[in-house]
């Protein structure tokens, strides 16, 4: 069986990568490049793709995270495989929410890239090692590990909002708001804002920057 491939990626230069590489086997078929995420949305809705390989990070626009939800909400849809350089906690829940069957970092050797694409042709879940661990983590520990929403407001926090804008951000009270913080707080040992961004940013929780 041949398994039809998107390349979702805003640099050319990593999407003609990947073509060379898997171009190179030979029941993997490049039938489409989507240089946005909204371009790769509406490439996949076209069908004729079994496998999207989806960058999280496209710049201005719809975040991949975003792309992978609106493509596997539809019947029938192909399988989204994220290829990215993220590996931090929220990364890795926002895309397997959305929907992703798999996760892999770029760094990833040739071989198991390719092996991953057919996982995912053939229904299963493919998650690098290391994306693996970060998730096993989580399930040892769940008292410890931050909530899907307690990720969101941190980031917030990161961008410097203020507890007023996450509210509005969010669509969340600032009651709520400040709940939450206090939970984060506890989590991570810490006692202010700066000092949670800190801790969580050591400790692969969030990103360094955007």
């Amino acid at each position: 069986m041949t398994v039809r491939l998107l390349l979702a990626d805003d640099h050319p230069v990593v999407r003609a990568g990947l073509r060379a590489v898997l171009s190179s086997e030979p029941d993997f078929e490049i039938v489409a490049e989507a240089a946005t995420a909204e371009d790769a949305v509406e490439r996949a809705g076209a069908g004729g793709v079994d496998v999207v390989l989806m960058d999280l990070q496209f710049g201005a626009g719809m975040h991949g995270a975003e792309a992978t939800a609106a493509i596997a909400a539809r019947p029938g849809a192909p399988r989204v495989l994220v290829l990215t350089t993220y590996d931090t906690d929220a990364d890795i829940l926002a895309a397997v929410e959305a929907g992703a069957c798999g996760y892999l970092l770029k760094d990833a050797p040739p071989e198991e890239l390719s092996a991953a694409v057919r996982t995912a042709a053939s229904g299963h879940s493919a998650l690098a090692p290391k994306v693996a661990d970060r998730l096993m983590d989580r399930m040892r520990t769940p008292a410890a590990a931050l909530s899907r929403r307690e990720l969101e407001v941190l980031e917030l926090v990161k961008d410097g909002l203020s507890n007023q804008r996450i509210s509005k951000e969010l669509f969340l009270s600032q009651a709520t708001v400040k709940s939450h913080l206090v939970h984060i707080y506890a989590k991570l040992g810490v006692d202010s804002r700066t000092s949670a961004v800190a801790a969580a940013t050591e400790r692969g929780v969030i990103r360094r920057g955007r």
